[in-house]
Parts: C-alpha cells; sequence; structure tokens
C-alpha cells in the first residue's frame, strides 16, 4: 500500500493537475500511478512531464532514454520504475529479455548504446562524480558533449522517479518486475551475472 496519496481518479487529484493528467490519460489511455502520485503537486507533475518532454527533443534514441531507465532503476532498487521500464523497453522501445537484462547490469549488447548507458550507470553510482576516464571513454566512442549532458539529465529524471516511488512505495500498475539489488558493504552493485 502506498505510504503517500495516490488520486483515484483524475478529478480526485489536484485541479492544477487535472489538465496534465487528462493529456498523460489521452496519450497513454491510462493514468499510470507514477503520474498520479507526482499529481499531488502540480508543480512537481508539470515539471517531470515538461522535463520528460524535453528529453524526447534531444538527440539521443528512446531506446536509449529507455535503457538508461532500466539500470538506474536497478542501482536505486526502484521495483516500480524496473516494472514500467521492463514494459515500456519490451513494448515500446522493442528491447528484447537479454537486452534488458544488460541494461540492468549497467550495460547493452547494442555496441553504440553500451557506452551510454555504462556511463549513465556510473553517473548513478558516483553521484556524478566521475573520472576523467569515464568522460574520455564515452567521448571516444562518439558521444557529444551535448550527448553526454543527456545522458546525465536521463540519469537524474530516473533518479527523481526512483525515489518518489520508493518514498511513496508507489502500488505497481505494471506487470510486476523486481529489482535484484543487494548490498556489499552499504554499496548497492549491479545484478550478478
Amino acid at each position: 500500500m502506498s505510504r503517500l496519496q495516490i488520486p483515484a481518479t483524475i478529478t480526485d487529484a489536484p485541479a492544477a493537475s487535472q489538465p496534465f493528467l487528462e493529456a498523460v490519460n489521452k496519450k497513454l489511455g491510462v493514468v499510470p500511478n507514477l503520474f498520479r502520485l507526482m499529481a499531488n503537486s502540480p508543480a512537481a507533475l508539470e515539471g517531470y512531464l515538461g522535463l520528460a518532454a524535453a528529453l524526447t527533443k534531444g538527440s539521443l534514441p528512446a531506446q536509449t532514454g529507455e535503457r538508461i531507465a532500466l539500470a538506474v532503476a536497478e542501482i536505486n532498487g526502484c521495483d516500480y520504475c524496473m516494472s514500467a521500464h521492463s514494459y515500456l523497453g519490451k513494448n515500446v522501445a522493442k528491447l528484447d529479455d537479454a537486452e534488458i537484462f544488460a541494461n540492468r547490469n549497467g550495460g547493452s549488447n547494442e555496441p553504440t548504446a553500451a557506452p551510454a548507458v555504462q556511463f549513465a550507470a556510473k553517473v548513478a553510482h558516483t553521484r556524478g562524480r566521475v573520472s576523467d576516464q569515464d568522460l574520455r571513454v564515452v567521448k571516444e566512442a562518439g558521444y557529444t558533449d551535448a550527448q553526454i549532458v543527456e545522458i546525465v539529465v536521463h540519469v537524474a529524471l530516473s533518479v527523481l522517479t526512483n525515489y518518489a516511488n520508493v518514498v511513496a512505495n508507489t502500488e505497481i500498475d505494471f506487470p510486476v518486475v523486481r529489482t535484484h539489488q543487494g548490498l556489499k558493504n552499504g554499496t548497492p552493485t549491479l545484478l550478478d551475472t
């Protein structure tokens, strides 16, 4: 059960959030619990939707965004986001099971996407304190400074939703996929391969 209020319907949400939820409903045909959770704060919902929409105009492919979301959800142990992005990765981004598994481990079987996902995982693990070598590797793989900034913002967007859903214990309204995050010496670890 959620630890924060999840408006049951669009009309149960604050009035200022309702137009945003109507737009989500029109686009998706449903309003997932994440959006209804965010609707508690119209400003938070608007900010989240605005940032997510802006990233769709970036130069990174949508599949790379899904790959990053899977990696970060695993790192942060967010079952809601893991469930949502496993579903979206498979059904919208058309990622196969092997790719989703690789993404959850902070990598990719797609050679051009692998450096982006690996860098995103390092950003998440180090809270942005990546090394010069980490930057050099992603740049040598052909990623521009603009794309590197987009990778970081994809990580930040994932952290935002991961933390909101973990704090709220948001009820999962996608096919459930659990993270396998473990703790070794108090540090989150990736899946064992």
